[in-house]
């Protein structure tokens, strides 16, 4: 078991690269793993790359950092999350007795999401949303100076978004960085209309990447990337509701890149082991991933939209448990190997 020692300065801590996928409000459980991660001063967090919940995520860690290092960015995430609830309570989404008989978070039996999930299938955001108010642009502009943020050179900050126009990834990086940029990121097309920056339109990262690698690799020294999951990659049975269908589509979708960037990074992974590396140009990628399987594949999709305190808090200790497992179990692989396998995992 490794403890932790003391105060460490910046050259003796290990860098690593965080990629956050989004799912949200799951998302909570990323910031459980953060809160951890940050606690522990000999990390050092050079790059964060997200889309979505994650682009939520990483961006005020990110701005949290600028203005006060780990500790900065652990409250700034505790005031994200809280402000969440607190504005989730005055939600339609409520979970009935039913849901919390059976769940620590489904909204299955919610009238508020049966009403809101059959609308939504009828009716695009344009008619439902006309006015095209999005809960977390206020939220957003309350607790982060984007001109701060997009100055900083603390850490390295990349957000996801897909073109819904040319079929392609846009990655915002740190100057381009703006509400706009992050609320593009986690754009779910049946709830928000796209977001326009610059007479392009954007729906949620996840469907191009969730979250893309190549960001943090191509631009960051530190060649570990810690993955914090959200979102299952195997489940326990074929899915027989329409529901459970069109979720597991959408996962099959937010995960397909992931496992291509995956089958690349081992590719090239293998060819340096071999003494391919094209006179250093390239490097083996040291992979980690945080997830919790387990419960997450437990959660219905409904629960994505569940901002209850009751629930955030529930995710958010069950990542604060998998990023402390994470830690005791691997710290010492950090910098030197591969905590995961890829081809086990992804391939």
């Amino acid at each position: 078991m490794v403890q932790e020692t003391g105060h460490h300065t910046n050259a003796d801590r290990k860098p690593i690269n965080l990629a956050l996928q989004g799912g949200g409000s799951h998302g909570a459980f990323a910031w459980g793993v953060l809160d951890r991660i940050l606690e522990d001063d000999r990390i050092a967090i050079e790059g964060i790359v997200g889309t979505s919940a994650g682009a939520m995520n990483a961006t005020v860690t990110a701005y949290g950092l600028t203005l006060g290092g780990n500790e900065g960015a652990r409250s700034a995430l505790r005031r994200f999350w809280d402000t969440v609830a607190e504005r989730g309570a005055s939600s339609v989404m409520q979970p009935s007795w039913i849901d919390r008989l059976m769940s620590p978070g489904s909204l299955d039996y919610s009238p508020g999401w049966l009403m809101m999930d059959n609308l939504s299938r009828m009716l695009s955001p344009y008619q439902l949303n006309p006015m095209n108010y999005h809960p977390l642009r206020d939220i957003l502009s309350e607790q982060i100076d984007f001109e701060t943020l997009r100055n900083s050179d603390k850490v390295k900050l990349f957000v996801g978004a897909s073109n819904v126009r040319t079929n392609r990834l846009r990655v915002f990086e740190q100057g381009e960085i703006s509400i706009d940029a992050v609320l593009a990121s986690a754009c779910l097309p049946f709830m928000f209309h796209a977001v326009e920056i610059h007479g392009e339109h954007f729906w949620d990262g996840g469907y191009m990447g969730n979250p893309p690698l190549f960001p943090i690799i191509y631009n960051c020294t530190s060649r570990d990337v810690v993955l914090i999951m959200i979102n299952p990659i195997q489940i326990e049975q074929v899915p027989k509701s329409a529901q459970a269908i069109l979720d597991r589509i959408n996962t099959l979708s937010f995960n397909s890149s992931l496992m291509r960037e995956m089958r690349a990074i081992n590719f090239v992974n293998r060819l340096v082991d071999r003494g391919f590396d094209e006179g250093g140009r390239l490097r083996k990628m040291l992979i980690h991933c945080i997830d919790s399987e387990d419960e997450m594949r437990q959660l219905a999709v409904s629960s994505k939209l569940n901002a209850g305190a009751d629930f955030l808090a529930w995710l958010f200790g069950l990542g604060r448990k998998r990023g402390d497992a994470f830690i005791r179990e691997h710290f010492d692989k950090i910098g030197k190997e591969s905590s995961t396998s890829i081809e086990e995992r992804f391939l």
